[in-house]
């Protein structure tokens, strides 16, 4: 996709940040603010990206030269935290205020705004942000996205080798396409329906489904017969490490499957926020079939 075209002789200044631009969700971000015509930068870790050297701008979260680097002339941030710990925040959070951009924040549906500490180290690194952010005095929107469709492709590999995908069981939760928190992440960052207020909007799937559900809709997309294999925990860290997973992040999904409860609640949060209904399952298997042959 084209960069954002500008007067001949402008330097470039892009009013958008946003973070973890080479990720599933990032580039979607990203394809859309340029689609819309929007001055973007992509904060990314390095120029392997799709979009190398395109607007972008090379950094980690944790350097606060780099942070400072890619905020001058931003208006506004969209920030997605991707380590286990918010302490190594704080000086990307100092950073924030020094610049004083609007900040948008990718959190999670699995926060409880009522309990002293969360389910698990993934939800409580999302309620930490939330709450280092506010305190800073930065008024955080935040958008909090129930599991990821795209948390799919991680079967990828086992599906090529055959017809089941073995792994720790979730509990149920309203599944939802990447490409729907997209768009209500771009409408919320272009203002497209007017300023929204703080949130936190909770950005689900149109129904609930466990990890059997999602398989056999996968299987259903693919014309196969899949089928989901629960594993025990032990069983499920040993293969994970094997697959090279960080230890801290295994240890985290091992303890997300075991103690995170199960969430039967689906908003209209996405339709409020993009003007259409947020897509099935269903259809993100069927559109995104090719990534498992």
């Amino acid at each position: 996709m084209p960069d954002t075209p500008r007067p001949t002789g402008a330097p470039f200044r892009p009013s958008i940040l946003v973070t973890g631009a080479a990720g599933n969700l990032g580039r979607e971000v990203v394809d859309r603010l340029r689609a819309h015509g929007a001055p973007v930068r992509g904060l990314v870790r390095d120029q392997t990206g799709p979009h190398p050297g395109a607007g972008q701008a090379t950094g980690d979260l944790t350097d606060a030269a780099a942070v400072r680097a890619a905020l001058v002339g931003i208006d506004t941030v969209f920030l997605i935290w991707p380590l286990l710990d918010s302490a190594p925040a704080h000086d990307l959070v100092a950073e924030l205020v020094a610049a004083a951009p609007r900040v948008v924040y990718l959190s999670s549906t699995a926060v409880d705004d009522e309990a002293a500490r969360q389910s698990d180290p993934v939800v409580q690194v999302h309620a930490d942000m939330e709450a280092l952010l506010r305190d800073a005095g930065l008024r955080p929107l935040v958008l909090r996205s129930d599991t990821l469709a795209s948390n799919a492709r991680g079967w990828a590999q086992q599906l090529r080798a055959g017809d089941v995908v073995s792994g720790p069981d979730m509990a149920p939760t309203a599944v939802v396409d990447e490409r729907d928190v997209a768009d209500a992440a771009v409408a919320v960052l272009l203002e497209q329906h007017g300023q929204p207020d703080d949130g936190p909007y909770l950005l689900t799937g149109p129904e609930v489904l466990s990890r059997t559900d999602q398989v056999a809709l996968l299987g259903a997309a693919l014309r196969r017969r899949l089928r989901f294999r629960a594993v025990t925990t032990d069983l499920a860290r040993s293969q994970m490490l094997a697959d090279g997973r960080p230890e801290r992040l295994v240890e985290a999904l091992i303890s997300a499957s075991v103690h995170r409860p199960a969430s039967h609640r689906t908003t209209d949060h996405i339709e409020r926020l993009t003007g259409r209904p947020a897509r099935t399952f269903a259809r993100w298997a069927v559109d995104r079939a090719a990534e498992f042959s």
